[in-house]
């Protein structure tokens, strides 16, 4: 008997490129002859969910009364599993999987294991500061026996100002020669591979023309993570 296929519900808006950019990678990844082989996704991209860093560092609202919502609504549109394309929004997963009765595929968790997979024992990070004080990432990985090496104070304020005032501010004259700086510091500290810790970081990368060693994209990992839950196969597979 053929496996039910699965619906995917994305708790979008957190950012709207972010978003986007998940439901790109679910359709290049997922293996069809044609249009109608392709996953049913339903999308809340609702940008005016408090921000997320914000919040965990004590200056801003709780994100999650806003994110519930879009998961609820999301679930009654016929969704069976929810995804988010945002890091720092998983510090709060646990208390939204309260709110709905459909799994989420967490990101965190699927990205662990596929360093683990590839025997990486000393990652490097690039985060939001939410992501890094909310230890989304450290916790996962120190139980999964792996070392993470993470920017320094100044280098840091370079990595938001890249994330908020360069990607999430469409600015195209951003200048990213820090940051630059700041991602060569970790594979020169040790790094065999970076963590793209942020759905913003890719896409700024790709935007701004920074060179990059090994890496891993979290929302790459999740959308390969969601079309096999989902019942379908990976390209590349």
């Amino acid at each position: 008997m053929t496996a039910k296929k699965k619906k995917l519900g994305i708790i979008g808006g957190m950012g709207p490129l972010a978003t986007a950019e998940l439901f790109r990678m679910i359709v290049e990844n997922t293996k069809s002859p044609d249009d109608a082989g392709h996953i049913r996704i339903f999308i809340d991209n609702n940008p005016q969910i408090p921000d997320r860093t914000a919040a965990l560092l004590g200056r801003g609202p709780d994100p999650v009364p806003a994110m519930a919502v879009s998961a609820r609504k999301l679930e009654r549109m016929g969704a069976d599993l929810l995804l988010m394309p945002c890091n720092t929004a998983h510090y709060f997963i646990d208390r939204l999987r309260k709110e709905v009765g459909v799994p989420f595929i967490d990101m965190i968790e699927q990205t662990a294991l596929r360093l683990s997979e590839d025997g990486i024992k000393t990652a490097g990070i690039l985060c939001t500061t939410g992501t890094m004080k909310g230890r989304v990432y450290a916790d996962r990985l120190e139980r999964a026996g792996i070392s993470l090496l993470e920017p320094d104070g100044e280098q840091q304020t370079e990595v938001m100002r890249f994330i908020y005032e360069g990607v999430k501010a469409g600015n195209a004259g951003f200048d990213a020669s820090a940051f630059g700086r700041v991602l060569n510091s970790l594979y020169e500290r040790g790094a065999q591979t970076v963590i793209l810790g942020c759905t913003e970081l890719f896409p700024g990368i790709r935007m701004y023309g920074v060179e990059i060693g090994s890496y891993i994209e979290p929302m790459r990992v999740l959308a390969r993570s969601a079309v096999g839950a989902a019942g379908y196969e990976t390209v590349g597979e």
